[in-house]
């Protein structure tokens, strides 16, 4: 598969990285940073450019690993490349765009009317394989389509696609945004650490492993995660107090409202973005 990134930074490079673990892929990056296309060459042997150029025309896939805010020039400048395809692929080359809140129906307008676009929202832990993306295709996507971009975004950790397009933006706010969070409560349990006499560094070592194993208990258990919960706060004891606390204190719903509000600002990104 000869693959095209446009966009060389942290999610392309994780991308790349996983697809060099002994897939047979060709890979073309094109970014205006020389010293991202001079890493890439140099660890994964990526051809690069740093404009749009023929090798990108030459790909099956085009990952549009750029800011939102960048997505129309990207696409302006990509268009003319794509006719290209056509005289070699029926629907012309699968295009993967990464980025938050841009709807299909524009990015295609933008391509000049390219149907061939899977959504995806990977988030962070794909720097170390360790990540999780939501993909929805629009409807001209092929089977065979299908199975290239799932195989792409596999290479970083798991998928799950979605039949909506709609679900991205509630994508994006549980799992995109969503090491932010884990980062901002672990923030908050090292900063009591240090408010009840421990350091800093005893502080970080008991908030992640505590993190780490939680959360390996919970993938490994059909349990509820109200029953393991339930399980670790004993009626008057001090999970108890805690919890309590942080009932009284609307934490849970904070955290809704957060996640709510983050699923907002991505269709509010679309609107605005996706104006003509």
């Amino acid at each position: 598969m000869k693959i095209a990134f446009i966009g060389g930074g942290n999610m392309a490079s994780a991308l790349i990285a996983g697809l060099a673990g002994g897939q047979d892929m060709q890979v073309h990056v094109v970014d205006p940073n020389p010293e991202a296309l001079a890493r890439l060459a140099a660890q994964y042997g990526a051809t690069t450019s740093d404009s749009i150029d023929a090798a990108v025309a030459d790909a099956e896939v085009i990952v549009l690993a750029v800011k939102p805010q960048q997505m129309r020039e990207v696409a302006g400048a990509l268009a003319p490349h794509l006719a290209t395809h056509l005289a070699h692929l029926p629907k012309g080359p699968l295009v993967l765009s990464i980025a938050a809140g841009i709807r299909g129906v524009d990015l295609s307008r933008w391509l000049g009317g390219h149907g061939a676009i899977v959504r995806t929202m990977p988030n962070t832990p794909a720097l170390i394989g360790m990540g999780i993306t939501g993909l929805v295709a629009l409807q001209s996507v092929s089977e065979a389509q299908r199975a290239a971009a799932d195989q792409v975004l596999r290479a970083v950790g798991q998928t799950v696609w979605l039949d909506d397009e709609a679900l991205i933006d509630p994508v994006t706010a549980v799992s995109g945004s969503g090491p932010a969070y884990v980062f901002y409560f672990l923030e908050a349990m090292v900063a009591a650490a240090q408010e009840l006499g421990l350091n800093a560094q005893q502080g970080r070592e008991l908030a992640l492993a505590t993190f780490a194993g939680a959360t390996q208990l919970a993938a490994q258990s059909d349990e509820p995660l109200e029953v393991l919960r339930q399980r670790v706060t004993s009626k008057g004891g001090t999970t108890h107090a805690a919890i309590s606390s942080m009932e009284a204190a609307g934490v849970k719903q904070a955290i809704v409202d957060a996640m709510k509000a983050a699923a907002a600002r991505g269709r509010a990104l679309g609107d605005e973005l996706g104006k003509d």
